[in-house]
């Protein structure tokens, strides 16, 4: 699973990374302990040009009557994307790249759970593949997206038996066009990415707690 991650790069570097633009009101700051319930960014394909937008992590889906079906959908796993109906259809035409840094994973000891940090070892800023919903609560239209996750490369197999699906930059261009919507292309892309591109290292159980944010969360300790 992807239940926490990192986005420290600044603004400029995002949009260039990924041919996008922000939208005007549109604030961020770079986090360092970004957890399911909160505001993350995504880039979606809209009007033929990328843009960045806000999304709330944990997908409501349009048909959902109580809002607290978020908490439960944070992931998505990429096998079983093609069949649930929460996920059928935004396959086809909600799809997002969810710019990223790192992530989070705990690994099991004899006393406790240590928290470890992954990231590229090459790319300093990548992107999980992601989904996207609309959803109308009583106050208005909320916006929420899921990590697709698929089975764990070697690097995290010890750690945890899923991690999310990180896309190369040419996985990229196929996941956002729009006009690609056959399951049989997009489903591929969805692959454990090469544990040889990866790296690893334990980090201080600050991370535990969400209300931690700073760049310590991500420092190597040991």
């Amino acid at each position: 699973m992807c239940g926490r991650f990192t986005l420290t790069s600044d603004m400029d570097l995002i949009m260039y990374r990924f041919a996008a633009v922000m939208l005007a009101d549109l604030t961020y700051l770079p986090r360092y302990n970004i957890a399911p319930t909160q505001p993350v960014l995504a880039v979606v394909n809209e009007g033929g040009g990328r843009i960045i937008r806000e999304f709330r992590w944990g997908l409501i889906p349009f048909w959902a009557k109580d809002e607290r079906i978020g908490v439960k959908m944070i992931n998505a796993r990429s096998e079983t994307l093609a069949d649930k109906p929460s996920f059928k259809n935004l396959l086809k035409r909600r799809r997002c790249l969810i710019p990223a840094t790192g992530f989070y994973e705990w690994m099991r000891t004899e006393k406790t759970k240590q928290p470890v940090y992954i990231k590229l070892k090459s790319e300093p800023l990548f992107a999980f593949a992601g989904l996207w919903d609309e959803w109308r609560s009583p106050s208005g239209v909320v916006q929420t997206c899921t990590i697709i996750t698929t089975e764990a490369n070697t690097l995290i197999q010890p750690v945890h038996h899923r991690m999310p699906a990180i896309l190369t930059p040419k996985q990229e261009q196929l996941w956002l066009d729009p006009d690609l919507e056959d399951q049989n292309a997009l489903l591929p892309l969805l692959k454990p990415f090469p544990s040889d591109e990866m790296e690893m290292h334990r980090v201080s159980p600050l991370v535990n707690s969400p209300r931690n944010d700073a760049p310590e969360c991500i420092m190597p300790i040991g």
